[in-house]
């Protein structure tokens, strides 16, 4: 395990503000929370696979309290749920352990061009909501991609799985809920997995400040959801992600 007792507690600080206003926008949006996290990881120098392994153990903490709330005041689909939940879990362990066995060079500009992409999916998603409700077809494959993706990238369950089941015309309440619940084994299975392939390497002080950030935030993505359009959140985070994610990816390519 990293030796904190020789740890200037100080260098915290970025990751304690990264996990936190990663975490407002999560509970505002109920998604980008992994998103948000990897990529500003990514800007600051953090080594791909030990940003997704640091995200996904923040994640775990965070998506269970997420998880049993959502269970308890019904906002659950089960049959959605069952569906979602084993295909996501195999594209996870199959996109950490892809991260884990190769190079991190080689790794970081595609990471990055596909949070770009996430970005410009988000900004549309802001333009365009969905419209009459009905049950989503394609799920089984969506969980899959969007659980590789997830590990892959640091961040993108959210995004991807939640915008496309909306754009399938599935009920907002019920399906951000699902998505959140299945999130907790999601995001343990890849965890794990970061662990029998890094080692106890994967587990970096930035996580620990994302971990703290992220409970301490908790109460104000509640606040902000009930105030701030769902619209504006959306066009605001694809915005953001795109600018820094592109800005990482010249500075990767350069």
């Amino acid at each position: 395990m990293p030796d904190f007792a020789a740890f200037d507690y100080s260098s915290i600080l970025p990751f304690i503000a990264i996990g936190f206003a990663a975490q407002v926008v999560d509970g505002a949006l109920g998604m980008a929370f992994g998103v948000i996290s990897n990529t500003a990881l990514l800007w600051i120098g953090v080594p791909p696979a030990a940003a997704s392994a640091g995200v996904h153990t923040v994640e775990t903490f965070t998506t269970a309290v997420s998880g049993i709330s959502h269970v308890l005041h019904r906002n659950v689909n089960w049959k959605l749920f069952f569906r979602l939940v084993i295909p996501g879990i195999i594209g996870g362990v199959l996109g950490a352990y892809v991260l884990s066995n190769i190079s991190a060079g080689v790794a970081k500009p595609f990471i990055l061009a596909y949070l770009s992409g996430i970005g410009v999916y988000l900004l549309f998603r802001a333009f365009r909501y969905p419209p009459q409700h009905k049950e989503p077809r394609v799920v089984e494959p969506l969980g899959l991609v969007g659980g590789f993706l997830d590990a892959a990238g640091g961040g993108g369950w959210g995004p991807v799985v939640t915008s496309n089941l909306l754009v399938q015309g599935a009920t907002p309440r019920t399906t951000i809920g699902t998505v959140n619940t299945v999130e907790f084994f999601l995001t343990l299975t890849i965890s794990i997995t970061f662990l029998t392939q890094l080692g106890w390497a994967a587990f970096t002080v930035a996580t620990i400040g994302l971990l703290i950030g992220g409970v301490v935030a908790a109460p104000f993505g509640a606040i902000l959801a009930k105030r701030v359009p769902a619209k504006t959140l959306l066009a605001l985070v694809g915005t953001i992600l795109i600018v820094t994610s592109l800005f990482g990816l010249w500075r990767a390519l350069h």
